[in-house]
Formats: C-alpha cells, sequence, structure tokens
C-alpha cells in the first residue's frame, strides 16, 4: 500500500509497473483488429466490407455495456485499499450480472440483422455476408463484456502481467483459428466471413475460462464464484449509476470518429484514405494514453480508499507528465517520418499513393497536435473514474464532442472550405474543449469536495 509520503519517482514507478502491461495488451488487442481486417481482405473484399461494417456496430454495442465493466475498476481498487474483499466480491458480480443482461437485451435484433442491413442502405451481398457475421459473433457479446469486467477486476487489483500474456494468447488463437476456418486450410471446412466470426467467439469464450481460473487460483481469498446467483439491488445500483455514464462516454467519443469518417467520405476517396491512416496511427499510440488512464483510476481509487490527497494529487501529476512524455515522442515521429509511417498502409504502385503521402502528412501534423488534447482529456477521464464522478465528465463529453467538434469540422471543412485540414481541426478544438473542461473539473472537485466526502466502504449487513 502506498503512503502519503511516497515521492513523485514512486508514482512514476507504481504508474509504470501498473501501465505497462496494459500498454502492451491494448496493442495486443488492437493487433486483433488489424489481423482480421488484414486477412479478410485477402480471402474477399465483399467479406471484408461486411465485416468492417458488421464489427462497427458490434463495436458501438460493446463500448456502451462495457460501462458496467469499467465501473469495476474505481470500486474494487477503493475497497482493495480498504482491505474489504467482500465489497470487491459484490461490486465484480453484479457487473457481471449487468452484463450478461445487457448484452442479452442487446443481441435479439442482430439475429435479424440482415433486415436491418438494408434497410440502412446496405446492397444486398455486403447485407447478406454481414448477417453471416453478426448472427454467429453476437454469441461472443456476454463473453465478451464479462472478459471485460473480470480484466477491470484484475486492473483494480493492479495484477495486469496476466492480462497482457491472456490478451497475446487470445491474438494467436484467433489468428490461427481464422486461418483454419476462413480460407480452409489443414482440411478444415472453407467458411468464409463465418469462419472470422466463430474464430470471435472461441477467442472471447477461451479468454473468459481462462480467466477464471487465474482468478480461482491466484485470489482464493477473493472468493469470486461465492454465491454467484445472490441478488445485491444496493451494488447493482451502484454499479449501475457509474457504470452508465462511463458507456455513454465511450459511445460519444466512438460517434465522434464515426462521424468524422462519414464526413471525410463526402470530401472524396484519397481524402478518406489519407484520414483513414492518420486515424489508424493516432489510435495505435492512444493505446499507450489508454493505458496511462486506467492506471490513474486505479491509483485514485486507491486514493480514495487511503482518503490520501498528497497521493492523489502526486498520482495525477506523474499521470499527465508520463503521459505528455510519449506525446512528445509522438510528436516527433509524426512531424519527422510521416511520409514513412504513411507508405505502411498504401501499395507502392497505387496511383493515388502521391497525393494521399501529400495530404496524410498535413493530417499527421494535425495528429501531432491532436495527440496533446486527446492524451489529457483521456487521463483526467482515468481520474474522474477513479473518484467515481462519471455523470458530468459524460456531459462534457457528449458537449465537446457533439455540440463543438462535429459543427465546426463541418463548418470549418465545408462552409469555410478548409476541406480535410479543417475537419481535422474541428476535431482538435473539440477534444481541447474536453481536456480543459475534464482537468478543471478535476482541479476545482479537489477543492470542492475533499476525499473524506466520498463514499468509500459500503454499509454491507448481509450481503456476501
Amino acid at each position: 500500500m502506498m503512503t502519503p509520503t511516497m515521492t513523485y519517482t514512486g508514482h512514476f514507478r507504481a504508474l509504470l509497473r501498473l501501465g505497462a502491461p496494459l500498454m502492451a495488451s491494448n496493442l495486443a488487442q488492437f493487433a486483433i483488429h488489424i489481423t482480421d481486417t488484414l486477412m479478410l481482405g485477402w480471402y474477399d473484399v465483399t467479406a471484408l466490407a461486411a465485416a468492417t461494417l458488421a464489427t462497427s456496430l458490434l463495436f458501438v454495442i460493446f463500448i456502451v455495456g462495457a460501462g458496467f465493466a469499467q465501473a469495476v475498476t474505481p470500486l474494487v481498487a477503493t475497497a482493495a485499499e480498504e482491505g474489504d474483499t467482500r465489497t470487491a466480491r459484490r461490486v465484480t458480480r453484479m457487473a457481471v450480472w449487468l452484463s450478461i443482461f445487457y448484452g442479452g437485451v442487446v443481441s435479439i435484433p442482430f439475429f435479424v440483422a440482415e433486415p436491418i442491413l438494408l434497410a440502412i442502405g446496405q446492397t444486398p451481398a455486403v447485407a447478406a455476408a454481414g448477417a453471416d457475421y453478426l448472427v454467429i459473433a453476437i454469441l461472443g457479446m456476454i463473453p465478451a463484456l464479462i472478459v471485460m469486467t473480470l480484466k477491470s477486476f484484475l486492473v483494480a487489483l493492479e495484477l495486469t502481467a496476466f492480462i497482457f500474456w491472456s490478451t497475446v494468447a487470445a491474438a494467436v488463437l484467433n489468428v490461427g483459428v481464422n486461418y483454419l476456418l476462413i480460407f480452409g486450410n489443414f482440411g478444415a471446412p472453407e467458411m468464409g466471413i463465418r469462419g472470422a466470426a466463430i474464430a470471435s467467439v472461441l477467442m472471447q469464450a477461451g479468454t473468459l475460462i481462462v480467466l477464471v481460473i487465474y482468478i480461482l487460483r491466484k485470489l482464493p481469498e477473493q472468493e469470486l464464484l461465492r454465491n454467484p446467483f445472490r441478488p445485491d439491488p444496493q451494488i447493482m445500483s451502484r454499479v449501475f449509476r457509474l457504470g452508465l455514464p462511463i458507456g455513454i462516454t465511450s459511445l460519444a467519443e466512438g460517434g465522434l470518429f464515426t462521424a468524422s469518417s462519414i464526413m471525410m467520405g463526402w470530401i472524396g476517396e484519397v481524402a478518406l484514405a489519407s484520414h483513414g491512416i492518420a486515424l489508424q496511427l493516432a489510435s495505435l499510440t492512444f493505446m499507450v494514453h489508454i493505458a496511462i488512464s486506467q492506471a490513474a483510476t486505479v491509483r485514485a481509487g486507491r486514493a480514495v480508499g487511503r482518503r490520501d490527497e498528497t497521493g492523489l494529487r502526486r498520482g495525477a501529476i506523474a499521470s499527465f507528465v508520463l503521459s505528455g512524455a510519449f506525446v512528445c515522442l509522438t510528436i516527433v515521429a509524426f512531424l519527422a517520418i510521416p511520409r514513412t509511417l504513411i507508405s505502411f498502409f498504401v501499395d507502392p504502385q497505387a496511383p493515388s499513393l502521391p497525393m494521399i503521402l501529400t495530404l496524410g502528412t498535413t493530417l499527421l501534423a494535425m495528429a501531432a497536435l491532436f495527440q496533446i488534447v486527446d492524451a489529457a482529456q483521456v487521463v483526467a477521464l482515468g481520474l474522474l473514474r477513479g473518484l467515481q464522478d462519471t455523470v458530468v465528465p459524460m456531459v462534457i463529453a457528449a458537449f465537446s464532442y457533439w455540440v463543438v467538434a462535429i459543427p465546426l469540422s463541418y463548418l470549418l471543412a465545408f462552409t469555410l472550405g478548409w476541406g480535410p485540414q479543417g475537419l481535422w481541426l474541428g476535431l482538435v478544438v473539440g477534444l481541447a474543449v474536453a481536456a480543459v473542461c475534464l482537468c478543471w473539473r478535476f482541479i476545482a472537485g479537489r477543492k470542492r469536495r475533499p476525499l473524506m466526502e466520498l463514499p468509500g466502504r459500503e454499509k454491507v449487513g448481509q450481503h456476501v
């Protein structure tokens, strides 16, 4: 357990010890998405288009439900610092319940996905292939949400190394099953896009089994499976109230980038391709800042458990400094070797390569600026979640992304005619508004509401 007098060096070490495996895990998770895209692209263009659409829909549904899982991290971190394994167990159990209920409800429409895809303007071929994917892949929704819950539980207890190794194993399993079932290698049936969906479900189910076994063996004192069917309305309400705003915040941010891609498509194919490359590179580096944010959530949650204002302040400064240091490295790379980075994503023989390199270089310069504010807002979000403050940050995010960023991007790109650069500038301004407001929320909150007034140990009664 940290002490209030822990030095800044100690905080940096704690953040790195907790965050480094999360960074690697996030990059491994990103690699799963990339390999799925590559392998389906090698198989069939229609399958790639259908899977891209289907996975986008699944991701939107998933990130909302994942809010309940993410609520586990601050609640369990605070309980763990207080030595309260009972509350930690209750929180995790009710997050699993909410994940199962949410996953079951949202899965229903996916079993009749083809008419829905046709209704939103997809071609018959894409709609049929997308429905084939969704009706299988949706079976992995509940396991995926439970996996997210268990990972959040482990993060709160600062056991992140196993999360990394389990994600790497899942990535390897995903590639192997894809290779067998998409293409029909080694005597397996050639199933195309259905094979990719089966691989996804097997990956989620396998990860769930491995995590459960690990937790039961590594943490028997947590008794995580004790009374799994006992309802706990008090804790369920708390997880719901904390988790739903987290899910909506994630939805608002994910929707921002989806909307930006749609608008960029109105400008043209080269603009959309350049935008996609810049966004992929920015997303790749953003995985590091998400890991720092996750670590900040844990450290802030533990500071709440100790009622440690000094530790909270020093941990917050360390989180921002660590994230800022990586931002500096990213800016140097984006400005120094943009053409090298862009060329990894484009066929050297493509006729549009010169135009993509020119525009992509400009957008990467915008992405360098983008990194500063994006890193600041996600770290501030992590700290606020550690303090169990999620409703006002949700409002700030929705306002910044959808009232500021999207209208301003449209205004600059189309009304003023600044094109792709204007669209990205709008995104930067919206994220800057979010960063300033969220940072101010954290700073002002420390003056307005000391840690002694925050919720801590629950009055647990007879619940176990």
